[in-house]
C-alpha cells in the first residue's frame, strides 16, 4: 500500500502532525521504534492541556490513541533509509513501505561517539551516511562504529564497494544476534587518528587498527540521518536546511521537529 504521508518518529511532533494530516483526508502513517526520550521523562508540567504533571511515557501512550481514533496507522519499527524511485520508499528492519510526501519528527542525533579526534576529521574520513559516501572508500579500508540494527545496515551498504569493513561496537555488546561475515571488535576507542584524513583507531587497551574510514552508527538513524541519505542539504551544526514551510531542499520531505522545536518551549522534567 502507498501511503499520502508517511512520518517518522511519533513524539508530540509526529502526532500531532499525523492528527492534521489524517482530517485533512490524507491516508497517514507513523512509523517510530519507540518513545524515545519520553521513556525517560518522569514529570513534564509545563505541557498544555495537563493540570497536572504527567510521565512521558503516558504522554506518549496518550498522543497514539488520539491518532489511532482517527484512523492513523503506527507501526513500531525502526527506520534504517529513505529511498527515491517514483515515490518514497522507507525502509525498515522488517519491510519497506511508500508514500508520496515524508515528515520527519525523529528530532536531532544525540548518539556520538566521545573519542578524540572525530570533530577534526569530520569530512576527512569520519562519516555519518554510508549511502552518500560509500562510493569515495572504493578498495580502502573502513570500520562502521555502532552496535545496532542501524550499525547493520550502514555495514552492507560498504561491504559490495570498500576493500573491507569491520564493525567497532564501542565497548558494547552486539545487539542482534545475527551470523556477520565481516570482523567485529568490541574494544573501546580512544582516537580516531590521522592528520589531514583517518589512518586509523587507537583503542583504550593502546591497540591499534590502520583504516582510512569511520562511519559513525550509534543507536538509531535520527532525521539529521535520514535527511542526509536522501540528499538533503545539512548545516555545519548537523541541522537540517529548511524553507520557511519547513521543507527541506529535497521536496516533499518535511522536517517537523524544527517547526516544534520553534514554537513550543522545552520540557521542564525531571529524568
Amino acid at each position: 500500500m502507498k501511503y499520502d504521508v508517511i512520518i517518522i518518529g511519533s513524539g508530540p511532533a509526529g502526532i500531532s502532525a499525523s492528527l492534521y494530516t489524517k482530517r485533512a483526508n490524507l491516508s497517514t502513517l507513523i512509523i517510530s521504534k519507540d518513545a524515545g526520550i519520553l521513556k525517560k521523562v518522569k514529570k513534564i508540567e509545563n505541557y498544555y492541556g495537563f493540570s497536572e504533571p504527567i510521565e512521558g511515557e503516558k504522554l506518549q501512550e496518550a498522543g497514539e490513541e488520539q491518532a489511532k481514533r482517527l484512523g492513523v496507522e503506527i507501526v513500531k519499527e525502526e527506520v534504517l533509509a529513505i529511498n527515491f524511485e517514483e515515490n518514497f520508499v522507507v525502509e525498515t528492519v522488517n519491510r519497506t513501505y511508500e508514500a508520496s510526501n515524508v515528515i520527519l519528527a525523529t528530532g536531532m542525533t544525540r548518539n556520538t561517539l566521545k573519542a578524540k579526534g572525530i570533530k577534526e576529521l569530520e569530512g576527512k574520513g569520519v562519516s555519518y551516511c554510508a549511502t552518500c559516501d560509500a562510493f569515495f572508500y572504493r578498495g580502502k579500508k573502513v570500520a562502521v562504529v555502532g552496535n545496532g540494527d542501524y550499525a547493520l545496515h550502514e555495514l552492507e551498504a560498504l561491504k559490495p564497494v570498500v576493500k573491507s569493513v569491520t564493525l567497532l561496537t564501542n565497548g558494547e555488546e552486539l545487539k542482534e544476534n545475527r551470523s556477520m561475515e565481516v570482523p567485529i571488535n568490541e574494544k573501546k576507542i580512544r582516537e580516531v587518528r590521522g592528520m589531514e584524513k583517518v589512518e586509523g583507531v587507537t583503542f583504550e587497551d593502546e591497540t591499534t587498527q590502520d583504516l582510512d574510514g569511520v562511519f559513525i552508527a550509534l543507536g538509531t538513524a535520527s532525521s539529521s540521518d535520514l535527511a542526509r541519505k536522501i540528499g538533503a542539504r545539512i548545516s555545519e551544526r548537523n541541522e537540517i536546511i529548511v524553507k520557511e514551510n519547513m521543507e527541506t531542499t529535497v521536496p516533499r520531505i518535511i522536517c517537523l521537529w524544527r517547526l516544534y522545536r520553534r514554537n513550543f518551549a522545552n520540557f521542564q522534567s525531571s529524568i
